[in-house]
């Protein structure tokens, strides 16, 4: 359905399932950025910023024709950003303080074709159950999610078991909201 070469510039395994499950055709080429933002950039726009940032690295990489897409997924809890835990007592920590509450999962995509850049947001609200401390470490033992934003993947027990509702788009918490990347690809 897509007339144009795209280089999914991530290395995420769930960006990759997403795309395959929706019969993208792409071949991958992750980019590698710094991910500071600047101060000055408010912290809900700041996966939007690093898209576009992916996408921009990728300069040197093609000859131009290719269509780039590039991601960034943020679990928000009010104000605070939760981003891969950076140890097992952090994942704990960020699983209770999500517990018995919601939370926002904003992933930034950025589609590159040449010197023009597309880039959007999706905002998907997540409410969780209560999560027991055994819970918590079973989780955390038998699905080992440190390379996830917020701690957890929405496809894992998790998700099945603790969610109690969604608002918005379920791919986006999965990684990439898919509906909205196709629309927006077909527009380009």
């Amino acid at each position: 359905m897509i007339d144009r070469q795209i280089v999914l510039a991530s290395a995420s395994p769930r960006r990759k399932f997403l795309l395959e499950q929706a019969d993208f055709e792409f071949t991958i080429n992750a980019s590698d950025v710094d991910e500071t933002v600047p101060d000055h950039i408010p912290i809900k726009e700041a996966p939007e910023f690093l898209a576009v940032k992916k996408a921009k690295a990728c300069d040197h990489q093609f000859s131009g024709e290719e269509l780039i897409l590039a991601a960034d997924t943020s679990v928000f809890l009010n104000d605070t950003i939760l981003n891969k835990p950076a140890s097992e007592s952090d994942a704990k920590s960020m699983l209770k303080s999500m517990s018995k509450t919601s939370h926002e999962v904003i992933t930034g995509v950025a589609l590159r074709h040449r010197d023009t850049i597309k880039s959007f947001s999706c905002v998907s609200k997540v409410v969780f159950d209560p999560l027991s401390n055994d819970e918590i470490e079973y989780y955390i033992k038998k699905y080992k999610p440190m390379d996830k934003a917020g701690a957890y993947g929405i496809q894992d027990w998790i998700g099945w078991c603790k969610i109690s509702r969604i608002e918005g788009s379920y791919s986006n918490i999965f990684g990439l909201p898919i509906r909205d990347v196709y629309n927006a690809l077909k527009s380009f």
